[in-house]
């Protein structure tokens, strides 16, 4: 087809640039291309979420659970006994909060980062207090 002007593609222009596939790159997604888009790329569109650099998990531990775990605690010397009852620093355990899930059946001395008002209560109810590391 060397001599002939348009090499079997018809009238003049034909098979050049990206017209001739449809545009270029993912144009047409939306429109001439959406069978592909629905079998090759089905999550191509919509919000697909975001999640932030800067978000650190907190991890925490219910005041019930803690007060089931005294006894294994105080086995491995992550906790102590004093005059004022149990002491415990859960910054050390690496905890960061405390919540107010469950029963506290003995006085605590909680030392940790943050705590919730329930958890605060209801340790001071059965006797003991909530410090922060910085007291």
């Amino acid at each position: 087809m060397r001599g002939s002007r348009t090499h079997g593609y018809g009238q003049i222009g034909q098979h050049r640039k990206a017209g001739g596939r449809g545009g270029k790159g993912e144009a047409g997604y939306h429109k001439h291309f959406w069978t592909y888009t629905v079998t090759k790329e089905p999550n191509h569109f919509g919000k697909h979420g975001f999640s932030s650099p800067t978000r650190h998990p907190i991890n925490t531990v219910n005041v019930g659970e803690l007060n089931e775990q005294i006894e294994s605690l105080l086995a491995n010397n992550q906790a102590t006994k004093t005059k004022e009852g149990i002491a415990i620093d859960l910054t050390q355990l690496g905890y960061d909060k405390l919540l107010g899930k469950g029963k506290v059946t003995r006085p605590l001395i909680v030392r940790v980062e943050s705590s919730s008002k329930s958890a605060a209560e209801k340790i001071e109810k059965a006797g003991g207090q909530v410090q922060k590391p910085s007291e």
